[in-house]
Parts: structure tokens; sequence; C-alpha cells
């Protein structure tokens, strides 16, 4: 492991629930890393990464179940 990059080799990836039933179209992300989500595209795993704090992870997910998309608090 890197400074400051979990190391993800006993990631669990989950493959969203809103993919495209096709195979196409596909985000996965683990939960199971601590103090991070890893997102990923599942087409091409060994590709890149995002590498969230989980905390903004938590953050973003409430403010989408609220209806806010642009990233500013709920008001």
């Amino acid at each position: 492991m890197s400074a400051g990059h979990p190391d993800l080799t006993d990631a669990i990836w989950r493959k969203s629930s809103r993919s495209n039933p096709s195979g196409g179209d596909c985000v996965e992300l683990a939960l199971n890393v601590r103090d991070f989500v890893p997102v990923r595209d599942s087409k091409d795993p060994a590709a890149s990464l995002l590498l969230f704090p989980a905390s903004s992870w938590v953050a973003f997910v409430d403010g989408v179940k609220r209806g806010r998309r642009d990233g500013s608090p709920q008001t």
C-alpha cells in the first residue's frame, strides 16, 4: 500500500443496481475498504478508479437521496 492509498487486494466489488442489465454502463464500488470508497468501471476493472474518502461518499449519497445533485447543501 502506498502512502494515502488503501490496499484493494481484499476489496469486494459490488455492481450498482442501476447498472445496465445487458452489461454495459456499469459502475462498481467496494464498501469494505477502510476510510475510502473506491469506484470503477466494471467493463474495465484494471483501468483507473476513483477513490473517495468514506465521509465524502456518505455525504454524496445522502445528497442524492435528498434530490441534490449540484453539491450545494440542502436548504
